[in-house]
């Protein structure tokens, strides 16, 4: 593809390297073929083509619309298409630049400002978001059904051991899953004990700063980034051996911090080294000896692969092969590259599309009539119970049995 940036990001660094991905894009159309929102949509603009070539127009210089925006913020940043095109193009990376640069140009409406705000404080302060969900514990009784979804029950969590262990790994506890699901993080520092592993919790972490970030905060993202680095550094120093994150999400966006800070002359080679030994939980464990891992009662699970694991981390089919060895019997999910919708703050801000795609996601889930369905985040955990009645659990619970001695 031909470019001719603008001169007010030609010279920049987001510019060289957003003309470097439009360069590599051939416009073979493969990617629509697994693009969530073309397929409910049928329009080319709600695809990465179409997305792609909005955005190279706008950094061309031509002025961006409410509409550019609208198709922009329709994408789910699933990156399927990063997986299924064949030239490698960056589309999130390409993504992010777009929506930043047609952020400043196009003024949201004041309601949109205040709810994109809203989520981002409520999400990413320390403190607010306990409480507010606590809050709607108390009054769920009262609530409207489809409410009531919204804020299951506070879930009983299984004892954490406190035995000091050689080997430690940084536990990155994310925002809202200590107190929405407690379950899966306590689960994660049990089935580590049992081969080996301290996990180590650090109260002073901050948000990974991907609900900032993908709000088009990226500043704001920035700062709770070096947050999270001056917190885990005392500990990275002392040797912890990786920073693992149960949340893919999570996950997917520390990885990216060398990227995002490279140009920081204070923090970027510390954020190189968080990339370094950040890891999704799956590649700690499958690395392990699971003897020590006793299933008691295996059973049929569909697994949810999100976006973030499966295209994000380049990870997929690697838990799916850690619960065949621990004994489950894992039943056939049709199209398993498809998102199920939840996507961080799209299932609040782009609620009939995340529906739809929900409903179609839970039909292949439940289609083989698994005992349990299973994931690896927690955005997707939460959108994914809402709607069905078979048990939800995230995959690391399944090897846990509180029964066993630790």
């Amino acid at each position: 593809m031909q470019t001719r940036l603008a001169e007010f990001i030609k010279h920049t660094p987001e510019g060289e390297e957003a003309d470097r991905i439009l360069r590599a894009c051939v416009h073979c159309g493969f990617c629509t073929a697994t693009c969530p929102t073309y397929q409910l949509l049928g329009d080319e603009l709600d695809g990465p083509r179409g997305r792609i070539y909005q955005i190279k127009l706008v950094l061309e210089g031509e002025a961006a619309t409410a509409t550019t925006q609208l198709h922009l913020d329709r994408c789910l940043t699933c990156r399927n298409c990063e997986t299924t095109c064949p030239s490698g193009v960056q589309y999130g990376r390409l993504l992010d630049i777009g929506r930043e640069v047609v952020s400043e140009q196009v003024k949201r409406s004041p309601m949109q400002t205040a709810i994109r705000w809203s989520l981002r404080k409520l999400l990413t302060t320390q403190g607010l978001f306990a409480p507010a969900l606590g809050i709607g514990r108390m009054m769920r009784p009262m609530l409207p059904e489809v409410l009531k979804k919204k804020i299951p029950p506070a879930q009983e969590t299984p004892q954490v051991p406190e035995s000091v262990l050689d080997r430690k790994m940084i536990v990155a506890a994310g925002c809202v899953q200590p107190t929405y699901k407690p379950a899966t993080n306590a689960s994660l520092s049990r089935v580590l004990h049992r081969l080996g592993i301290e996990s180590v919790t650090v109260n002073e972490e901050r948000c990974c700063g991907a609900v900032s970030f993908h709000l088009d905060a990226h500043d704001e993202a920035k700062g709770l980034m070096r947050a999270n680095i001056d917190a885990w550094w005392p500990h990275i120093e002392s040797g912890a051996e990786a920073i693992i994150s149960s949340a893919s999400g999570c996950g997917v966006m520390i990885k990216d911090y060398a990227r995002v800070l490279a140009d920081d002359p204070v923090y970027s080679a510390k954020a190189m080294r968080v990339t370094e030994l950040a890891k999704d939980v799956v590649e700690v464990i499958e690395t392990e000896d699971l003897s020590a891992i006793e299933i008691v009662h295996p059973r049929r699970v569909a697994f949810q692969s999100p976006c973030t694991l499966q295209h994000g981390q380049k990870l997929a089919g690697r838990v799916e092969a850690v619960l065949e060895r621990a004994g489950y019997r894992l039943m056939p999910v049709a199209d398993p590259h498809f998102c199920c919708g939840s996507a961080g703050t799209y299932s609040v801000l782009q609620k009939d599309l995340s529906l739809q795609l929900r409903q179609r996601k839970i039909e292949s889930l439940e289609e083989a009539q698994p005992n349990i369905i299973a994931t690896a985040n927690i955005g997707c955990h939460l959108h994914l119970e809402e709607a069905t009645k078979i048990p939800v659990k995230h995959w690391i619970e399944l090897l846990d049995d509180p029964a066993l001695p630790l």
